[in-house]
């Protein structure tokens, strides 16, 4: 709700349309970056995520040794990824964390509660 509804006043079409926007770019921007991730990469945001931050945790400057911490975290991180061991988990803690994180707890319909099967919704 915005400040001017709020406040028992009218919403101007400016407030309308970035209230609009907002719930757009809150629905559609986890999707946007999934999709990018499944078909520029081989990753899911927990894959991404998982990389980005083993990435900070670099030991040493010598090339050889940062060259074979990389590929230990492209090894880790590609487990939940796509093809990865641990990909339904990757896609789990992408959908049901990291997503929901980003709209502040709600799932993709907008609801807060997890889809449950039997039950209606």
């Amino acid at each position: 709700m915005s400040g001017a509804q709020q406040q028992g006043g009218k919403q101007t079409y400016g407030e309308w349309a970035k209230d609009k926007y907002n719930a757009q770019y809150e629905a559609w921007m986890p999707w946007i970056e999934d999709t990018f991730l499944r078909y520029f990469t081989k990753d899911n945001k927990a894959s991404h995520v998982t990389k980005e931050q083993l990435s900070k945790t670099k030991v040493s400057g010598v090339s050889q040794v940062d060259s074979l911490q990389d590929g230990v975290h492209d090894a880790v991180g590609g487990q939940v990824g796509q093809g990865g061991a641990l990909q339904p988990v990757g896609d789990l803690a992408s959908r049901e964390g990291i997503n929901r994180a980003e709209r502040g707890g709600k799932d993709e319909r907008g609801g807060y509660l997890p889809k449950v099967p039997g039950f209606g919704r």
